[in-house]
């Protein structure tokens, strides 16, 4: 799968959080929202606890969550 990291709304460089994707302008892991939903809890509890990441900047990776998982199934399809 390509990489598909938009840069306007995540970060990712060795020197913050060992290069681990991050919401521009954080130090908050992409992945801690996706855990967040994994385990039930809503966006805005996420957003409640991590008030550094703004509601657009969390939608925008969810999207780019769900373009990267319909670009795999209709590879795998073709």
């Amino acid at each position: 799968m390509p990489e598909m990291i938009d840069k306007s709304v995540i970060y990712r460089s060795p020197e913050v959080q060992g290069g681990t994707p991050v919401f521009k302008g954080t130090r908050v892991p992409v992945k801690t929202l996706l855990d967040y939903l994994e385990a039930g809890d809503c966006l805005d509890d996420f957003l409640r606890e991590y008030p550094s990441v703004t509601r657009e900047q969390a939608l925008a990776v969810l999207e780019i969550a769900k373009e990267a998982l319909l670009v795999d199934s209709n590879e795998a399809a073709a």
